[in-house]
């Protein structure tokens, strides 16, 4: 498949860079860089400018538009930094995105205090509704953001009915989809005393979507954007580590929590967890069912 990209793309990638910065572009390599579960990534290697390059099946188009969109959103706030996305679309039987290449390492401790900082200063950026302008996706699956004024009636439909419905037709029935609908029924008893508003979410946020630069400011990118509770973002930081003392505590420095995150936290990351399942299967559902187990707890105590 390597020599097939190669042989085949590597020249139309290079004209698109070159058509889309207006500058003349150079190609010395196309590099693989690895660490992508969901695309191919490469590193686009010129005389003097590199570019990093995702690519996926050519129906993944729509999937890469919507990632560059929300890179752009993200990087228009001036709260944290991202790759700037150059380019995206289709070559042969490939979608692919371009951005800016940076030279990323594993971040350090000074490095999450400034994202603990920089993110609460985006959560501090509201719109006056949930939801997004476009539809996009978590990791491959389709994300619903058709905006809404009711963040409890968003989670319920866009979010944990979505993924429950995916759940249904990819086999898992039974106790998963009855406890999942008493928590939709439910939910709005996760939520007394708390009003969430609509924050700009980054969406994906584990430790594998950041890192920081070679002056040691954080970056992150991956991005499954929308307006959602702050609280949403903070949980996935928890979900799979990747994120230290340093990074929690500068954020509630400048956002304190409320208390009731303790708890909400495991319905925010059940999202996650039953994506998980829906996308690479059955090693997730004792996961699933036990979040919901702790949740319907909650509601019944």
């Amino acid at each position: 498949m390597a020599e097939i990209i190669v042989d085949s793309i590597v020249n139309a990638l290079a004209a698109a860079v070159a058509e889309a910065t207006g500058q003349p572009f150079r190609l010395r390599a196309l590099v693989p860089v690895g660490g992508g579960c969901i695309n191919r990534g490469y590193r686009l290697a010129g005389e003097g400018t590199d570019y990093f390059v995702k690519l996926n099946r050519a129906g993944s188009v729509a999937m890469f538009e919507a990632e560059a969109d929300g890179l752009r959103e993200l990087a228009a706030t001036g709260a944290v930094a991202v790759p700037i996305p150059v380019c995206c679309g289709r070559v042969g039987e490939h979608a692919y995105l371009a951005m800016e290449w940076l030279e990323l390492s594993a971040p350090g401790a000074v490095a999450e205090q400034r994202l603990g900082r920089q993110l609460a200063a985006l959560h501090g950026i509201r719109r006056p509704r949930f939801g997004w302008h476009r539809d996009n996706t978590i990791g491959t699956t389709p994300q619903p953001n058709r905006p809404c004024g009711d963040w409890v009636a968003f989670w319920a439909d866009r979010r944990l009915g979505h993924q429950l419905e995916l759940a249904a037709r990819n086999g898992y029935g039974g106790r998963l989809q009855q406890d999942g609908e008493a928590l939709r029924l439910g939910l709005a008893g996760l939520f007394r005393g708390y009003l969430p508003m609509p924050v700009l979410l980054h969406g994906d946020l584990w430790g594998g979507n950041w890192g920081q630069d070679g002056k040691g400011q954080p970056v992150i990118f991956d991005p499954a954007c929308y307006w959602g509770d702050r609280e949403a973002d903070l949980a996935m930081t928890e979900l799979f580590g990747g994120f230290g003392a340093a990074f929690h505590d500068a954020y509630r420095e400048v956002l304190p929590l409320d208390a009731g995150y303790g708890v909400r936290k495991y319905l925010y990351n059940l999202y996650h967890i039953l994506n998980h399942l829906n996308l690479f299967g059955a090693g997730y559902l004792a996961q699933a069912r036990s979040l919901l187990g702790r949740l319907l707890a909650e509601l019944e105590a």
